[in-house]
């Protein structure tokens, strides 16, 4: 099968980590058969020395031009780097949200495992990390607070800032179906997420997506309130399996999820459009100050990939094989320095994708 991905390398150490991903990718063409040719843009504060501006209309369309993105990292230290002197639709991060406004990248998975070899490094309590999670927080992308009306003005003389959450029941339907479905390949329980007892619009996100889940019979769907949702993550990951909510509270239940783990440097991520494009990311930032090094930890790019092969291409054989690799790999005792432990062997980022892709 020949595919086309744009990769986007980045800033930091997304060059080196994105390198591996694309060598584990290349061992996937091998071992089954497929063709993946690869573009490269620009986006980012390397865009931005290049550029101008942290996207361009360009590299935008290279990117819709593709059947998937593989992206590493973008940005750089605030107060260090000089990208962040310049206005905020001008730095670094504004190029992943012009980014997914532009190729409709509407769902966001995250998924939060907690691998048996790396539970020392769970930050809970034993008794909690024991019982081990594996779940997976699907976060609205384009809607809410974020891409909402907001400004800055004086009222009565004095400085007021608003920002609009809004939500339509398109929107909300729309992220609710792909809960529901990637709950159907999982443990068949989605949580829905809100703050109805506050919020209109989360009433709303609520009634919408009582309905959706009259289709989809087989799958169970919960209620609970965000502040709840934030304590249950650390009382009791385990009854988690989709967790679905808004892109706000998403943002930061994701990143919760993402450090009970112990590493965010074992995290992928999806962000997907209707139908199968999508962009495939770690979940941590561009780490600038390790930059060059080869220590930094690729398993969450090279994750990603997996969910590339996955969830864009529907090649889950391709898929397992790169996360059983993974797996394999950690149970051998290779750990990159962001996860080392003693007893373990310690290995720097092209040699952790050389021991991946020889157990594809």
């Amino acid at each position: 099968m020949k595919k086309n991905i744009t990769v986007i390398p980045g800033d930091g150490i997304g060059p080196e980590i994105v390198t591996e991903a694309k060598k584990v990718l290349d061992t996937v063409c091998e071992k089954y058969g497929h063709e993946f040719a690869y573009t490269e843009i620009l986006m980012g504060g390397c865009s931005i020395d290049a550029c101008g501006v942290p996207l361009t209309e360009e590299a935008l369309a290279t990117a819709k031009a593709s059947d998937a993105v593989l992206l590493g990292a973008v940005g750089g230290v605030v107060g260090k780097d000089k990208w962040y002197e310049l206005p905020p639709n001008l730095r670094p991060e504004a190029g992943l949200l012009a980014i997914r406004k532009g190729l409709g990248l509407f769902a966001n998975l995250r998924p939060a495992y907690l691998y048996d070899e790396l539970k020392s490094a769970c930050p809970l309590k034993e008794s909690i990390a024991e019982e081990g999670f594996d779940m997976i927080v699907v976060r609205e992308l384009t809607g809410g607070l974020y891409f909402g009306e907001r400004k800055t003005e004086e009222i009565d003389g004095v400085m007021t800032a608003i920002d609009t959450l809004k939500y339509d029941e398109n929107e909300i339907t729309r992220i609710a179906k792909k809960a529901f479905e990637i709950a159907g390949k999982r443990r068949n329980n989605v949580i829905s997420v809100d703050k109805a007892n506050v919020l209109d619009s989360s009433r709303l996100w609520s009634k919408v997506t009582a309905e959706v889940a009259k289709d989809y019979p087989d799958v169970t769907l919960t209620n609970m309130l965000v502040d709840n949702c934030a304590m249950q993550l650390v009382k009791n990951p385990k009854q988690f399996d989709v967790i679905l909510t808004e892109n706000m509270f998403g943002d930061i239940l994701s990143d919760e999820a993402s450090m009970i783990t112990g590493s965010i440097g074992m995290l992928p991520s999806a962000s997907l459009a209707e139908g199968k494009f999508g962009l495939y990311e770690p979940s941590h930032g561009a780490a600038p100050d390790i930059a060059g090094k080869n220590i930094a930890n690729p398993l969450a790019t090279i994750l990603s990939a997996a969910m590339l092969l996955r969830y864009s291409f529907d090649m889950d054989a391709e898929a397992d094989a790169v996360e059983a690799a993974v797996r394999q790999v950690l149970k051998d005792g290779y750990r990159t320095v962001d996860i080392m432990s003693e007893g373990c062997k310690l290995v720097g980022c092209s040699e952790m994708g050389d021991l991946i892709c020889e157990r594809i």
